[in-house]
């Protein structure tokens, strides 16, 4: 009874529920900053320790690395006893599997993969190297970039897996000439990836799946080891998630699933915020919890932020409250442009007396509002760190150490191979590169074990005679060859840290980067960060350290490595801010067009993501908001005049104060409601028309559009195609669609 003092020790009577409600499913809805991280370590805690679980059959699913290792170091110090300690921590070895989807699918599928034709020695690729195969495809299938773009068949494939739809069933769903060029891609693409031995994001979990699928003696062995499963984030899960969850609770039902659907943001990543609406109906016998006090924000931001979520027609109702019931106000500030509005950014931080630059973080809704915010902030001498710039591991010099691990781990890599073959220059061109590649397929083996087998390479058999190696060319494959085999060997015998120093020796690209330059020199220092990263590993051994750190380097996300200790301002899209929280909050470009997005005018169902997001803004302040908007702003090089955003309007206005404007003393009242028409030209006569809001048009130019607003003679219209305008009635020469 003791211990279950302790795990309950802390929690409102809300969390102390839903910690101990441990059978059958139960949905927990948690409101923004309501401690629910807190709530999911205790409630693992309370099945070991109470319910007497073993810790190996509970899986806890979270969407960031980050959020796993929270996670895990919470329950360690919950189960801390003197019989669990190693080396004075809880040791999470036979401890409950704590995760990300793509981890614990990486997990199964180094054990199951086998049974689908795929190596377990399988490399996973990211997105630069996913595009620069889409690239090598084109070239191949002879497709013109200018007619077609290798980002864009990318996106649809990954729709695709995201949606469990494989390369054979999207071929034969495929309508018109664009699906099925890109049915053909997605063919060739798998194939590649096939041969490479390699996985993208997205085939970690779709193939999981399909392993499941095709063997249930496998899900079922699963299912046995995962009695009880926690989900955190469950509004964020997409098609494929939603499936492998259901899968493996199915034979229990002992599934838990948290979050908040309010803060559902990433539609164009797949997520589908019916998962936790419907959840009731594919678990007619859920128990259900709401979280609802809030422990970071003011009582003031949480009814701002409710006027606006209100709005909102698909949610599940709740009313967050919290114990801090003084606060400051909304503000909001009408700025003349865009270098205006970041002015009254830099001059608030300045003025803030003794708050820290960490203490501040400024949202925009694209990343392109970043630029006149930097400007404004280097004149001004204010640091500054951007969320959303060159990630560590995207770094020319680290991926090119990863892909010689990747190659010493997975001989098949061939876009690994590809990438490194003249890291330092060999003297390999890309015709010996392509064909020594092609003999290797022909003969049915890998690059590496082919660049071994001399007599076979330089033969002049019938295969051999279609492709073309200069003799000269011989001695560099074989050495090269020969360093990657020889490595794979040592691999399993030296610790991590030093096998990855040995490789960044021996295959002379220290020397490379290190040239004597400053920038060589800073190449270096970033390769060499590599080994803090590879001692987290030192207590596996072998292949299994080289396999879990190459893991760790795949699956790695920016928002994983921000750091809010740093002093310096956070600026950041507000998709990156999911999570985070700040003293002060300014959340920019509040406008029609641009928060919410020109996308969403003509969607209620993107209206509602819009509004999701602006949530999610305004949540992440403990202390003070700022809502800045512009009478006119530069952006993608076009002077635009938009309307106020129409959540200004959301916002209860008792909870509002304006910022006077020094420049122009012009202040904005009622928003939307009472947008001046001095701001434009209305110097024409109004016509007699019946353009109305809400109306269908088609103009000769934009093509087809909604009517968002008319004042006076001008008409607000989102197009399809050309985003967010505004017309003159006199001479735009709109018609009308019914």
């Amino acid at each position: 009874m003791l211990f279950m003092h302790e795990v309950l020790k802390g929690l409102n009577p809300s969390q102390r529920e839903a910690v101990q409600s441990t059978d059958g499913p139960v949905l927990i809805i948690a409101g923004a900053g309501s401690g629910k991280t807190r709530m999911l370590t205790h409630r693992v805690a309370y099945l070991i320790k109470e319910k007497k679980i073993k810790p190996q059959n509970i899986l806890a699913v979270t969407f960031t690395n980050k959020a796993a290792g929270e996670m895990k170091e919470r329950i360690g110090k919950l189960l801390a006893t003197s019989d669990n300690l190693v080396n004075g921590q809880w040791s999470m070895v036979n401890g409950p599997y704590v995760g990300t989807f793509h981890s614990i699918c990486a997990k199964i599928l180094r054990r199951e993969i086998d049974k689908i034709g795929y190596k377990r020695s399988f490399n996973i690729i990211d997105e630069q190297d996913h595009l620069a195969l889409a690239k090598k495809i084109f070239k191949k299938m002879e497709l013109s970039p200018n007619q077609f773009n290798p980002s864009s068949f990318l996106h649809h494939i990954s729709k695709a897996k995201n949606e469990l739809v494989n390369a054979k069933r999207f071929e034969g769903e495929a309508g018109g000439y664009f699906e099925e060029i890109a049915a053909k891609f997605y063919q060739a693409y798998q194939a590649e990836l096939k041969n490479s031995n390699s996985l993208d994001f997205d085939d970690l979990i779709m193939l999981t799946v399909e392993i499941f699928k095709k063997f249930p003696e496998v899900l079922e062995k699963y299912q046995r080891l995962f009695r009880y499963i926690l989900v955190d984030e469950y509004q964020d899960t997409n098609h494929a998630q939603y499936v492998l969850v259901n899968l493996l609770a199915e034979k229990h039902r002992n599934l838990c699933v948290v979050g908040d659907d309010w803060q559902s943001i990433y539609l164009f990543r797949g997520a589908d915020v019916k998962n936790i609406l419907d959840f009731e109906k594919d678990y007619p016998e859920a128990k259900i919890f709401k979280l609802e006090q809030n422990y970071r924000s003011t009582q003031a931001i949480l009814d701002a932020a409710y006027g606006i979520i209100s709005k909102n027609i698909f949610r599940k109702d709740k009313k967050l409250w919290t114990e801090k019931k003084e606060g400051h106000l909304i503000t909001s500030y009408e700025a003349e442009d865009e270098e205006d509005e970041a002015e009254f950014v830099a001059e608030e931080i300045i003025k803030s007396g003794n708050k820290k630059y960490s203490d501040f973080v400024v949202l925009y809704r694209t990343n392109a509002q970043s630029r006149v915010i930097e400007e404004i902030f280097l004149n001004k001498s204010i640091p500054y760190r951007i969320v959303g710039g060159i990630k560590f591991y995207q770094r020319k010099e680290i991926k090119d150490v990863v892909a010689y691990l990747k190659l010493i781990n997975n001989f098949s890599d061939a876009v690994s191979l590809e990438r490194i073959i003249n890291e330092p220059r060999r003297g390999i061109g890309e015709v010996t590169l392509s064909s020594w590649i092609n003999i290797a397929k022909e003969n049915s083996t890998d690059p590496i074990s082919m660049g071994l087998k001399s007599e076979i390479l330089n033969s002049k058999s019938e295969t051999n005679s279609k492709f073309k190696i200069q003799n000269s060319k011989f001695d560099s494959i074989i050495k090269f060859c020969d360093f990657i085999k020889r490595m794979n060997e040592i691999s399993k015998r030296l610790k991590l840290a030093d096998f990855i120093e040995k490789v960044y020796r021996e295959s002379g690209y220290e020397k490379y980067l290190n040239d004597g330059t400053i920038e060589g020199e800073t190449r270096h220092e970033n390769a060499r960060e590599l080994l803090s990263v590879a001692r987290k590993f030192e207590g596996l051994e072998g292949a299994a350290a080289l396999e879990a750190f190459l893991e760790e380097v795949a699956l790695a996300s920016d928002t994983d490595k921000i750091d809010q200790n740093k002093n310096s301002v956070h600026l950041m899209t507000l998709h990156s801010a999911k999570g985070l929280e700040f003293a002060c909050v300014f959340i920019v470009g509040l406008e029609e067009g641009i928060l919410p997005h020109s996308r969403s005018m003509l969607s209620p169902h993107d209206m509602e993501e819009e509004r999701r997001l602006m949530y999610v803004g305004i949540t992440r302040a403990k202390e003070k908001v700022y809502l800045l908007f512009t009478s006119e702003r530069n952006i993608f090089g076009s002077t635009q005049m938009n309307s106020p955003s129409r959540f200004l309007d959301d916002i209860p206005p008792h909870l509002l104060q304006d910022a006077e404007n020094k420049k122009s003393k012009i202040k904005s009242q009622n928003y939307n409601s009472k947008f001046k028409n001095d701001i434009l030209d209305t110097k024409y006569k109004i016509l007699n028309t019946n353009i109305k809001d809400g109306d269908r048009v088609r103009h000769d130019q934009f093509g087809e559009g909604l009517v968002i607003s008319v004042k006076g003679d001008t008409a607000t219209i989102a197009f399809k195609k050309a985003g967010l305008k505004k017309l003159s009635l006199e001479f735009a020469k709109l018609k009308k669609i019914k």
